[in-house]
């Protein structure tokens, strides 16, 4: 092993040969005054780094992140996450460009050695946590933490004013919503369970739940994806006396169709798919629930108190005694507390700092109708994205609003698949965002440009002829 003292005077010679850094190309901007910056990235995670660091090798250096955490509790891995470690290969590169010494390899290597990359089988999640808190320092990111954005203005002349909660406003060109899974709708919650239950007695699985206060308890788990097997574990762990998961299908989920499309290029090539195939691809990956992995069931399932129930859907769900109870086609049970693993519901709509712009914003439902017998609701409230992951218009007349909104969140999946939220698609989406971006911001200028260069007279060759000395 080598440090990361070593690792990190790597990273600065490998970033000195590929020619980052230097001055920016882009024009400034000012409005009454005030300072615009030409990228604002809503979203301190993986995504919105990793976003940072695309547009800083492309000489755009104006630019800001900012995140409405503290800093080093960006994204999920320190707060709902609960999985043991990540279900992605470790061998995936999604967020380095392409540069050895800032892959996750390098730095583990680094402090591990090479034996220790070998004895690993996926990545811990308070590993890659720290492996980004890295990525952030060593790179000198800009950041602003506690900082959370609550409305996008559109001022026209393609600036946008970014409302913050107790902050002055931002001034923006391009806004990037690095928003991470839930940053294109909202996590779901039953109506079954939302009207039925004091707040006190349910929590989803996106939220935080304090499982050491349910000690001795009983708790009951609806959904059969994976992020329910993690909960049950976590929950037991922490002393949760029975973890009982409730699954709608008769069989546990089996299939993970995102190795299939690791393998088979799935995740860069899919944006080259036509509409009616892309609706026709997530109708299917959207049937199937992520299984856990196989460590993670393997965990949850030695726990005395775990228990399995399938073909079990909840009927209905009341308040008895302080206690939920819960109906199922299997009958009756009691329980303390329950979790929801309900997964999430992705519309512009449901966005409460987009809601100056939302009903301008095209859904899938506004450019594709699927055959008969085919529609699926949730495909069609998702934003129809340009192929830069920009928000396009319902109609000609909502273009200047959304010119210069990026949704670079989940909601991304049906335009452009496995992308802005999953490790497995941020290889080949973060370029795409950020050639989206760059090419916006360029264009933008360029009749001025044009104009530029065809003014342009510098001169750059200084030789005469006859020369100088020879005529003397």
């Amino acid at each position: 092993m080598i440090g990361l003292p070593a690792l990190e005077a790597d990273l600065a010679r490998q970033l000195s040969l590929i020619g980052f850094g230097g001055p920016d190309w882009t024009r400034p901007r000012t409005h009454s005054q005030d300072h615009v910056h030409d990228v604002v990235i809503v979203g301190g995670g993986q995504s919105g780094l990793a976003a940072a660091f695309g547009l800083l090798r492309e000489r755009v250096s104006n630019i800001l992140v900012i995140d409405e955490s503290p800093e080093g509790l960006e994204g999920p891995w320190d707060s709902y996450a609960r999985m043991i470690t990540l279900r992605t290969p470790k061998t995936l590169n999604p967020i380095d460009f392409g540069i050895p010494a800032l892959t996750y390899r390098a730095w583990w290597e680094a402090q591990h050695g090479a034996a220790g990359w070998d004895a690993i089988d996926k990545i811990a999640r308070g590993d890659w946590m720290a492996y980004l808190r890295w990525y952030r320092r060593v790179l000198a990111l800009p950041v602003r933490n506690e900082t959370r954005l609550t409305l996008v203005e559109p001022l026209g002349a393609g600036l946008h004013r970014l409302h913050l909660d107790g902050q002055s406003p931002l001034l923006a060109r391009k806004v990037i919503l690095a928003t991470g899974i839930q940053g294109g709708g909202e996590w779901h919650t039953p109506a079954m369970i939302r009207d039925a239950l004091p707040r006190h007695l349910y929590a989803h699985t996106s939220e935080p739940i304090d499982y050491a206060a349910l000690k001795g308890r009983r708790i009951g788990i609806l959904g059969g994806g994976a992020s329910a097997f993690d909960n049950a574990h976590a929950a037991l762990s922490l002393g949760v006396a029975e973890a009982h998961v409730f699954i709608r299908r008769k069989t546990l989920p089996r299939i993970n169709p995102i190795r299939f499309m690791e393998r088979v290029g799935f995740t860069g090539r899919y944006p080259a798919l036509d509409d009616a195939t892309k609706y026709r691809v997530m109708a299917s990956f959207l049937g199937h629930n992520q299984p856990p992995t196989n460590d993670t069931f393997e965990r949850a399932a030695a726990w005395p108190g775990f228990a399995l129930h399938m073909g079990a859907p909840w009927l209905k769900v009341e308040q008895r005694n302080g206690q939920v109870c819960v109906l199922t086609p299997q009958g009756e049970t009691l329980f303390d507390f329950v979790v929801l693993s309900t997964g999430l519901i992705s519309d512009p709509g449901l966005r409460p700092e987009l809601r100056l712009v939302a009903d301008r914003i095209a859904r899938w439902a506004d450019r594709f109708t699927p055959p008969a017998g085919e529609v699926n609701a949730l495909i069609d409230a998702h934003p129809y994205l340009g192929a830069g992951f920009e928000l396009l218009p319902r109609d000609n007349g909502g273009g200047a609003a959304l010119h210069g909104l990026f949704a670079f969140n989940y909601s991304a999946l049906i335009s452009l698949g496995l992308s802005a939220s999953a490790l497995s698609g941020l290889q080949t989406a973060l370029p795409r965002l950020v050639r989206g971006v760059t090419d916006q911001l360029f264009l933008d200028d360029g009749e001025a440009l044009v104009a530029d260069l065809i003014a342009y007279d510098e001169a750059e060759f200084v030789g005469q002829w006859p020369r100088q000395e020879a005529a003397e």
